[in-house]
């Protein structure tokens, strides 16, 4: 008894198994894993034959960061199919989504300038300017920053910024694995002492960092890029990033608040975690759809121009006079 209430029991069990899932389900929870698995299906044979076409269409230098962007919807929704399915296995779909997604910030930053034409490319169009760095998400309420020169190693540091994201979400990863073998990692255990506590607000501020360079090379390559519609790019992007993200954090922290009801054979945890997941299916099947339409298409080179209009909006003068 907790005061007047009786607590069933299974609110503080684990999560079901696969088995009994599935001899639960009535009629109505029938049709609605089966609508959402052949979503997660059809979201993944669609990225298999984008890829196939990016494969055959598309220059050698774009391919990898092409298809590793393309890939994040589609991964995601498959990830949450199988922690619908499995929900013993959540914490693992979790980690491979967010692993996945990690690399595919650097990817998106690679893209970029992979569209400008490269490396050599884009230092050629904008060597003689500055890039601004009071935007979001770490300095957009920063405007008194100083501008900061497009050199190589400027442009590393870009890179760097968003590479030690994929590097180290995914070394983190695999530390709270080998801690949750031990007992010693439960990501519901926010007590001092647990590793969680720890550990992910350590990956929340490598986030941020990262998405720092990515939103830095889109603000200045946004009027370059806006006819390979980069602008829709990029929202695809950001729209996975905050509903994988920020609603699955927001919905499992009300779950382990207990404001999202106990239904057996679910606890309140688990129900949460339940669904975020087919919230996620249906959410990342139709931006599948979206980035189709938006990536499977003839990529031609942008013109090699540095004196046209495009190229004096890409980035911020270096100082006043050169815009006399």
């Amino acid at each position: 008894m907790d005061g007047n209430r009786t607590i069933d029991p299974s609110c503080r069990d684990r999560p079901p198994v696969a088995i009994d899932i599935i001899s639960q389900l009535d009629i109505f929870g029938i049709i609605l894993y089966s609508v959402l698995t052949f979503m997660a299906v059809v979201s993944m044979l669609v990225y298999i034959e984008e890829c196939w076409y990016i494969y055959r269409k598309v220059p050698s230098h774009k391919k990898s960061a092409i298809i590793w962007v393309n890939g994040a919807a589609p991964v995601i929704a498959t990830m949450s199919c199988l922690g619908m399915w499995i929900p013993r296995a959540t914490m693992f779909t979790d980690m491979t989504s967010a692993c996945y997604f990690a690399i595919v910030v650097f990817k998106f930053l690679v893209l970029m300038i992979e569209e400008v034409g490269g490396d050599e490319a884009f230092l050629r169009r904008a060597g003689k300017n500055k890039l601004r760095i009071s935007t979001g998400p770490c300095c957009c309420c920063c405007p008194c920053l100083p501008h900061v020169n497009i050199t190589r190693r400027s442009l590393f540091l870009l890179k760097l910024g968003s590479f030690q994201f994929a590097v180290l979400k995914i070394a983190f990863t695999i530390l709270s694995i080998i801690l949750w073998t031990n007992g010693n990692f439960d990501i519901a255990d926010m007590a001092i002492t647990g590793a969680a506590i720890w550990i992910n607000p350590g990956v929340g501020v490598l986030t941020i960092i990262a998405l720092w360079p990515v939103a830095i090379m889109f603000m200045h390559l946004r009027i370059t890029l806006r006819s390979l519609k980069i602008i829709p790019k990029y929202a695809m992007y950001q729209l996975v990033l905050v509903l994988s993200q920020l609603q699955s954090a927001i919905i499992n922290i009300l779950a382990m608040n207990g404001t999202i009801a106990c239904t057996p054979p679910y606890s309140s945890q688990a129900r949460g975690y339940l669904m975020s997941q087919q919230l996620l299916i249906l959410e990342m099947f139709i931006i599948t759809l979206v980035t189709r339409l938006l990536y499977r298409r003839q990529y031609d080179p942008l013109p090699d121009d540095e004196n046209d209009d495009e190229h004096t909006k890409m980035v911020i003068p270096a100082d006043k006079s050169d815009i006399a």
